[in-house]
Formats: structure tokens, sequence, C-alpha cells
């Protein structure tokens, strides 16, 4: 980027003295000027009798510029970032298939609102664990934006093991941060489900992830109440693997996650629709702001030169033509 820019700013000021020059230029009466009333007046070329004079002011008012040293800065910045090191743990179990969050289910909502919630990330390493009855590192923490949500893209129910192991998970989660050097270490846990699976207490996980100095966000997911979820079955006459639509009842267990979080210095949130998601990752991208510092260079090229030349031209320009015989008549 660059802009222009002064070296001496104030010689900037002998500007104002053009107009007065033309002002007393017009006001004082020509040498040797004579006025004859009965006379006609020739005006036709009464402009040629100025010309030298502006040419004259216009070259003033060049150097004048070139006096002040104008300058192009070039300008870059460094930035100088402290990022966040964030695992984002998301529940895949079947239950995240409920139909209750439009346009699709729980699950479809939550990719669309992660990828979001990573593309504000740009200057923080991402990973991603998965878990249902059993945990799945889908991804280590990279800064590839475009992996990432291919693999968010690629998620799909019924994947894993049927059942939801938070604890699992969670300590999943925390196995991905353990060597981290980052200064923050932040896991966001997405859940609609009580811990029924795995051989890993979550309050135990918890525990590990205060000793390693990561805060959880703890988000459970999904209305109160019964919702209808997609299962997979087995047809008896066909033997074939069959989806079907099955009404039932998907409590999340809010003490645990509340839990969780007060024990490593995070926040459990609640959402009950697609807009309460979207809004609780806006929430937690707004809590874990990366520090940002910014060094800004500047490089300054005189460009005064053809402003010179062109004044110094000006001035020789009734010279040149007056010695060729072409100065204005009377």
């Amino acid at each position: 980027m660059s802009w222009p820019h002064f070296a001496t700013p104030w010689a900037l000021a002998l500007l104002a003295f053009v107009p007065l020059l033309a002002w007393h230029h017009h006001r004082r009466p020509a040498l040797g000027e004579l006025a004859y009333s009965r006379l006609p007046r020739r005006t036709g070329r009464a402009w040629r009798l100025h010309l030298p004079f502006y040419l004259r002011l216009a070259a003033l008012s060049l150097l004048v510029v070139a006096l002040a040293r104008p300058q192009r800065g070039y300008a870059w910045e460094e930035s100088l970032t402290e990022g966040i090191d964030i695992q984002i743990v998301l529940d895949i179990s079947g239950s995240m298939g409920a139909e209750d969050f439009a346009p699709q289910n729980r699950l479809h909502v939550a990719k669309h609102v992660v990828k979001d919630f990573i593309g504000r990330r740009p200057a923080d390493r991402i990973g991603m664990v998965v878990f249902s009855g059993a945990a799945l590192t889908r991804s280590p923490l990279t800064t590839d934006r475009r992996m990432l949500e291919l693999l968010v893209d690629s998620l799909e129910l019924h994947t894993l093991p049927d059942g939801t192991a938070i604890g699992v998970g969670l300590a999943s989660g925390a196995a991905r941060l353990r060597d981290s050097a980052a200064k923050s270490k932040v896991i966001v846990l997405v859940t609609d489900g009580v811990n029924n699976a795995g051989e890993i207490d979550p309050l135990s996980a918890a525990a590990v992830c205060e000793g390693l100095g990561i805060k959880v966000y703890t988000v459970g997911v999904g209305k109160r109440g019964r919702a209808y979820i997609p299962m997979p079955t087995e047809n008896p006459m066909t033997g074939k693997r069959e989806i079907r639509r099955v009404l039932m009842s998907s409590e999340v267990d809010e003490e645990l996650l509340q839990a969780i979080a007060e024990r490593t210095g995070g926040r459990f949130y609640r959402a009950l629709d697609g807009a309460a998601l979207e809004q609780v990752f806006a929430e937690i991208d707004e809590l874990e702001k990366t520090p940002l510092r910014v060094k800004r260079y500047v490089r300054y090229r005189e460009s005064f030169q053809p402003l010179a030349w062109a004044g110094l031209a000006l001035l020789l320009l009734p010279l040149s033509a007056a010695g060729l015989g072409l100065t204005a008549e009377p």
C-alpha cells in the first residue's frame, strides 16, 4: 500500500500567495496603457497577454510543491500472534440425528456451526475428536482450514459403536492438547446426552483437563422432551438394514456438563435450537480472542523530481517561445 506524504509540509503554506499574486496582477494597469473611448477595444486576444504570467504562476506552484518534498510511502505489516489451541469434541451418537433442529437434525446444524467457528479463527490451531460409544481423533491440531472443513462435512451418524462416552471423548481431546505449547488451551465439548458408555468417568477426565491447564466449554444441545430420531434397524423379512424414525426422549445431563465447565474454568451453555447453538459458538469465539500485536514498517521514496522539472520547463517556455518568434501580438 502507498500514499502521498510530504517531508516538509510547511512549504505548502507558500501556495497561499498564488491567488494574491493573481489578484494583484489583474488589479494593476498594464505599463504604458492608454484608454481611448472612441477606439474599438481588441479583446479577442487579451488572454494571450496574461499567458506568460500564468505560466510563471503555475511554475511557482509546482516548485513550491516540489519544495515540500512529496514522497510515496510503502508500508507493510508484521503480525505477531500468540495462538490458541482448540480441540472440538463433538458427539455423533445416534441421538444427534434427532429432528428438532431445523432444517435437518442436530448433527447437521452442529456441523454448519462448527465450520463457521473454524473459519473465524485463522490464527489458531484447531483439532477435532468425535465420539459416541467410543472416541476417534478426526484431525490433530492444524491450521489447514480447508482440510478441517472437509473433515467436518464428512461426519456421519452410526460410524462408531452406539452410546455416549463423554468421559472418553473429553480425555481424548485432552490427550491431543497435552503436549501443546500454546499459552491458552481450550476444549469445546458438544453433546446431547448422558454419559452411558466408556471406561473413563467424565469428572476424572475433567480433572485431567484441569491439571493440564485446559479450559473446557460444554454445550448441551437438543430440545427438552421427545423428538423423532432416525434409528438403524434390520428388516426381518429382507435382512437388510433400514432407517426408521422413532419418537424418543433425549435428555442432556446439564449437572454433569456444568460441573465439568466449572472445574476447568470454562462455561456451560444450553442450546435448544440451531440459532441458540450459533449464538453459543459466537460467544465462545468472543471469549477466546487470540492476542494480536502488529508492527508496521514504512519506507518512503522521494517523488518531487517530476514536479521540479515541470516547474523549470514552464519558466523556460516563454523564453523559448520568444527565441522562436512566437510571442503573442499585443
